[in-house]
């Protein structure tokens, strides 16, 4: 079964750095477009960043563009997602997402568990 496992989240300063990655395994790794989501307490999960199965279409949400870039290593199974120029307001649980089709269409079928990130002030 597919199976998405999310590390490198933890506790870091305002204007700080963290690099998340996510592991796939159960699926061709390669057909599948990726996407990071987040949801905080009390919010609704939001669409944070998405990348094409081949790397070269990548998307990005405004609250994030300019401070986090996706990116993949099909070799290696796995997405990432690395943080620059954290806020407080990015705090939240991170979500790894596996999905086919095309990049703009929100259909993603295969979830990790998430991992915590919280920026502090």
């Amino acid at each position: 079964q597919v199976k998405l496992v999310e590390s490198g989240g933890g506790l870091v300063q305002a204007g700080g750095s963290l690099r998340l990655s996510c592991l796939a395994s159960g699926l061709v790794f390669s057909n599948y477009k990726m996407g990071w989501f987040r949801q905080a307490p009390g919010k609704e999960r939001e669409f944070v960043a998405a990348i094409s199965w081949s790397g070269g279409s990548i998307y990005y949400a405004d609250s994030v563009k300019g401070r986090f870039t996706i990116s993949r290593d099909n070799a290696k199974n796995t997405v990432y997602l690395q943080m620059n120029s954290l806020k407080p307001e990015d705090t939240a649980v991170y979500y790894c997402a596996a999905g086919r089709g095309h990049i703009a269409t929100p259909n993603y079928n295969n979830w990790g568990q998430g991992t915590q990130v919280t920026v502090s002030s």
